[in-house]
């Protein structure tokens, strides 16, 4: 990923957090055919080892559980907030009109090495802990146990896991922290008017551009 250095974010846990606020990954593989994209849900155990480990699953016949077998190198993009920036909400351009279009995000990408995994206690806990953490914000949490388990066993035989040790884990934060303070502002306020889908990108210009300008 080219990754100039104002907008290249290393810091493990500010990596670590993005994971897990956007857990649905687009997982790419090289298999026979080419390139595959699937998007999936992780989970991340952030201890293990130097960056971590991601899990997930996918259901028996999607082939790319195959492909993965016991160690095909794959790349994960996790992305979170994103959008188009226009010219019209910087200082500069009332300034100088040397100023152009452009588009701010945030993301990781993930490097390592899958292996698919058909072990049914992996699974059953794969799939229990991916429920727990997503159902914990409700009032009445559904668990996997509350289903019949005749059920949840005939599900789980239509599902194979997937775990991916880090090996290499990249950052890029382009939120326009390489703009003038005038700028960021505007591209804040911009985005904020937008409402709710501008808000989380307002955040992060504020929050994290700022900090960094």
């Amino acid at each position: 990923m080219y990754r100039p250095p104002h907008f290249a974010v290393d810091d493990l846990p500010t990596q670590q957090a993005l994971i897990r606020a956007h857990p649905l990954g687009l997982l790419v593989v090289a298999g026979p055919d080419g390139l595959t994209a699937d998007p999936i849900p992780f989970l991340l155990d952030a201890g293990e080892g130097p960056f971590g480990r991601l899990r997930c699953h996918v259901a028996r016949a999607n082939p790319v559980w195959r492909t993965i077998g016991a160690g095909a190198e794959v790349l994960v993009v996790f992305q979170a907030a994103e959008g188009y920036v226009t010219p019209g909400w910087y200082e500069t351009k009332r300034e100088t009109g040397k100023v152009v279009p452009t588009w701010n995000y945030a993301l990781v990408q993930v490097h390592g090495r899958a292996r698919a995994i058909e072990d049914t206690d992996w699974i059953a806990t794969q799939i229990a802990d991916l429920t727990a953490l997503q159902e914990a914000v409700r009032p009445e949490p559904w668990a996997v146990d509350d289903a019949p388990a005749p059920f949840i066993a005939a599900q789980m035989r239509g599902i194979v896991g997937i775990e991916i040790p880090i090996a290499r884990i990249e950052g890029k934060w382009k939120v326009s922290q390489n703009r003038p303070e005038a700028d960021r502002s505007g591209v804040a306020e911009g985005f904020a008017a937008q409402g709710a889908a501008g808000e989380a990108m307002a955040g992060l210009v504020r929050d994290f551009g700022r900090e960094r300008g």
